[in-house]
């Protein structure tokens, strides 16, 4: 039993008391419920009024590593499972990057069955950055109909020199595979697409929209923050029907790009649909700028900790909660029909973050196990604990 808990979820419910057993949410309540409850649990915790929420649902991470667009030493080693649950993730969908040659669907569907196993809940998109894509049994329908982790196609680059440069047809006949397989399967079914600097931004998904009868939700744009112009593409967009993804990656003062703060609250300002919008990490990927030639001139990776960061950010300057947390949260789970995440509700999975009072994680729960205590993490991954 959780007591005296402040929840969010994400929906401001005011003092809770949660009954936790199995893995999921049993029973939530207010203290003139609780004896009957408390009588059948065999732990009670105290939150003495911190606020709890729904667990992170990071949409975009690279869980084999990202990178090597330098050479091979530049391939980003996978990040552990700590980097994941003390950033107060408790799901995860996993891409291929720029390098869909040396690392492919094989190793991510590996990589999502060990998060599995050491207790964090993942899932993966089959494909990669370019055509043909880096499928597992060479179809998008196959792999999606016969891969349960495996839940559209991404993430495939358009508007960037590191892209295959697909046509408009080429980007047609891939989007019909991922919403076709989603309709077979129960799944997604969507394209998550890289958005790189690229003048044409989101003209092919425009063209999509207009020469095709797919819904807009099929098409999944990411990155939309890493320039202004682009970022105001996306929320036209949105009002299309597109849900779109806002990167937490780092920017500096002057550059051309919206931090992932900055962002979501122009779009919740806007009238685009409040749901949606998601915000994911990159964590795990490379983060590099290139010259003018296209050679990596700085490199950095991302971290799974960015979201935990930008949340923050929002409350340390007075915004409200249940107003940004469903980009975190709900809006992710929804889209990418990941039952039982995003929400705290009855029936579903117990899948928990506590904030301390200077909106830091603090404890994190997933499937009903305590990950996290005390800003520590009780659980660690295989090879954490090796030199």
């Amino acid at each position: 039993m959780i007591r005296n808990a402040d929840v969010f979820a994400p929906d401001a419910l005011g003092h809770r008391d949660l009954l936790v057993g199995g893995g999921q949410l049993l029973w939530i309540g207010d203290a003139t419920q609780v004896a009957a409850m408390a009588a059948v649990a065999t732990v009670v915790i105290d939150l003495a009024g911190r606020r709890l929420l729904p667990g992170f649902v990071d949409g975009h991470a690279h869980l084999t590593g990202g990178g090597g667009e330098a050479g091979a030493h530049t391939r980003v080693p996978a990040l552990p499972l700590s980097r994941y649950t003390l950033a107060g993730v408790t799901s995860v969908v996993g891409v291929l990057g720029t390098d869909d040659t040396t690392r492919s669907t094989r190793e991510l569907v590996a990589a999502v069955h060990g998060l599995r196993n050491e207790g964090l809940s993942a899932w993966a998109y089959t494909g990669g950055y370019h055509l043909p894509l880096a499928t597992l049994t060479g179809s998008v329908r196959d792999d999606l109909a016969f891969v349960d982790c495996l839940i559209g196609v991404g993430e495939l680059a358009i508007c960037d020199h590191r892209s295959s440069q697909p046509t408009l047809d080429e980007l047609l006949r891939v989007a019909a595979d991922a919403h076709v397989g989603g309709l077979l399967t129960g799944k997604a079914g969507v394209l998550h697409l890289h958005l790189g600097d690229g003048t044409r931004g989101l003209s092919l998904v425009r063209d999509a929209l207009a020469a095709s009868e797919l819904p807009a939700r099929v098409f999944h744009p990411t990155h939309v923050n890493r320039r202004k112009a682009l970022f105001d593409e996306a929320l036209a967009l949105a009002k299309q029907g597109c849900t779109i993804d806002i990167t937490a990656f780092p920017v500096d003062d002057g550059d051309d790009a919206w931090a992932a703060d900055e962002a979501l609250l122009r779009y919740l300002e806007s009238d685009a649909p409040a749901d949606r919008v998601t915000v994911s990490s990159d964590g795990g990927g490379c983060l590099p700028q290139f010259d003018h030639d296209g050679r990596v001139i700085h490199m950095d990776i991302g971290s799974p900790a960015a979201l935990a960061a930008t949340l923050r950010k929002l409350l340390l300057h007075g915004h409200d909660l249940a107003r940004v947390l469903p980009a975190f949260t709900r809006n992710p789970a929804q889209l990418l029909r990941l039952r039982g995440k995003g929400e705290v509700a009855v029936g579903g999975d117990a899948d928990f973050v506590v904030l301390d009072e200077e909106h830091r994680v603090s404890d994190v729960m997933i499937a009903g196990r305590w990950h996290v205590r005390d800003a520590t993490a009780v659980i660690r991954g295989t090879f954490e604990e090796t030199n």
